[in-house]
């Protein structure tokens, strides 16, 4: 179902949903892919549960520094994380909502998986702000460091 405000991507992922999973949901491996390069992630915390935080520190190479500071609001394990920066921990309402990320996994191609990952906004405005933050060119490299790193990180897990 989509979301007036939402804009979204879908990848096909060469690893088991599983790997997927877990790059989503444990600290370390989140930080190895969830931002474009040059960017990284210096901080990552996740307590998977609803209300659990989804927290992340985000540094650029000329030393820019994003402190997203989230819950997750839904979990199905293997299928579907939703989470927002409306809310810290314990459902603590933040100072200016911008989206709800929602992240679908499925059985995709031979022992793939695909994922859909959408954000969606409170306002068309912000909508079109994240839009012209670079979200298409962002989050498509985001989900390739993410692949890259399922696709070895399974590799390892078979040896």
């Amino acid at each position: 179902m989509s979301h007036t405000n939402e804009l979204s991507i879908t990848r096909q992922i060469n690893a088991p949903r599983n790997v997927v999973w877990r790059c989503w949901t444990e600290a370390a491996l989140l930080k190895q892919w969830y931002c474009p390069k040059p960017w990284q992630v210096t901080q990552a915390e996740i307590d998977l549960r609803p209300g659990g935080r989804m927290n992340t520190v985000l540094e650029g190479p000329s030393g820019e520094k994003h402190d997203n500071k989230g819950v997750f609001l839904e979990i199905v394990p293997m299928e579907r994380l939703i989470f927002t920066d409306a809310f810290t921990e314990g459902f603590i309402p933040t100072h200016k909502a911008f989206m709800v990320g929602v992240v679908c996994l499925s059985e995709g191609m031979a022992e793939g998986t695909t994922m859909q990952w959408s954000a969606r906004h409170w306002s068309a405005e912000d909508m079109s702000k994240h839009e012209s933050m670079g979200f298409h060119d962002g989050w498509s490299a985001a989900a390739a460091q993410l692949a890259d790193l399922a696709r070895h990180t399974a590799a390892e897990d078979a040896e």
